[in-house]
């Protein structure tokens, strides 16, 4: 189908360009100076081919057949998914230094989220993350289940016999990753040059042991923790939202008229808010609006210079952020960890799925 699209388009051209960019992923391997030993890596079967994938993106159709003789890497991830986000830079950085030299990185894109089927969206996230490796999406999770995956980002490398041989499920260990796929490189002859450029990755370090609070999901099927307000959850329905007494710790809170949604709420008055006391660096939600302002507080005030994240601005002593396309925002990027108030002034319209934490 998708290869048949592209013909319909661009015609001789078109095939032409394809068939190149096929080339590049199934040609026959270089040969390496030195051929290292995998003995010590576990053999994990063998790898099933892509299933039920309803469209590529970087690559035309791809199967594990024609990767035959090339190391891959498989890595579930998800858009929104703030730990599939800060992977990232490493994907793309092992993919610049062994991309030509026999290593195939596919993304296979299983949403978490409705908005996260949406192929526009993900071709978006593709481009922002700066992805140049094949991405195909998985939104039937056909693939998912057929590796037995259960988490977001979990990452199989597969030799170039097709036998999974490494597994890494979460974000870290790149440094290990990495050596395995230099080794599963070097063992089927190719050629990866000295030295591992996962050190020099520029990305955000996490320090999971300092942060104190999980992540926070706010509908009511997806909610793994009660929200402070008495109101509870009235699902499909408006409620207006009021609490009293002191916040607890790691528990959201809403003021205001919302709905509620079974994977969000939805902000549906002029004064609606959200209340978190939270202990971490950054917090990000999953979010998305119609051009809906929202206004941060910190600590009672301000968010300070220094602790402003990525999608917010300060502007006229007012930070705000400006919600549109469903995906992950920063709003906080502390110097450091800790506890904070953070309260969300929200336009209607504004709808929050998750809050998470760095």
């Amino acid at each position: 189908m998708r290869i048949n699209a592209y013909v319909a388009v661009f015609g001789i051209v078109g095939v032409v360009i394809l068939a190149a960019v096929v080339s590049s992923l199934i040609s026959p391997p270089g040969q390496a100076s030195v051929v290292a030993d995998t003995s010590h890596l576990p053999d994990l079967g063998k790898a099933p081919n892509f299933a039920g994938i309803s469209a590529w993106i970087n690559s035309p159709p791809l199967n594990l057949s024609q990767l035959s003789g090339k190391i891959v890497l498989i890595d579930f991830w998800t858009y929104s998914c703030v730990n599939c986000i800060r992977t990232i830079p490493y994907l793309n950085a092992w993919y610049a230094k062994y991309g030509g030299d026999g290593l195939v990185i596919v993304g296979v894109h299983t949403p978490e989220f409705k908005f996260e089927r949406n192929y526009s969206n993900v071709l978006a996230a593709t481009k922002s993350l700066g992805i140049k490796y094949p991405v195909a999406l998985d939104n039937n999770y056909s693939t998912w289940n057929v590796y037995g995956n259960e988490y977001w980002p979990s990452e199989y490398i597969i030799d170039q016999n097709g036998t999974i041989r490494h597994t890494q499920i979460g974000e870290g260990d790149y440094n290990a990753t990495e050596t395995v796929i230099r080794e599963l490189l070097q063992s089927a002859g190719y050629s990866v040059g000295s030295g591992n450029v996962s050190n020099s990755v520029n990305a955000t370090a996490v320090n999971f042991s300092k942060i104190g609070t999980p992540e926070i999901y706010v509908g009511y099927n997806t909610i793994r923790a009660p929200i402070g307000n008495t109101q509870g959850f009235s699902p499909e329905h408006v409620v207006d939202y009021t609490f009293n007494g002191p916040l607890q710790n790691n528990t959201v809170y809403f003021s205001g008229k919302w709905y509620n949604a079974n994977d969000s709420m939805i902000a549906a008055g002029n004064n609606s808010k959200i209340f978190l006391i939270y202990d971490a660096k950054s917090v990000n939600i999953v979010a998305q609006g119609n051009s809906s302002i929202i206004e941060v507080e910190l600590d009672g005030g301000n968010v300070p210079v220094t602790y402003l994240g990525s999608d917010v601005v300060l502007k006229e002593g007012v930070v705000s952020a400006n919600i549109e396309t469903a995906r992950l925002y920063n709003l906080v990027n502390a110097p450091s960890y800790g506890w904070h108030e953070i309260e969300i002034m929200v336009s209607p319209g504004f709808r929050l799925y998750t809050f998470t934490f760095g």
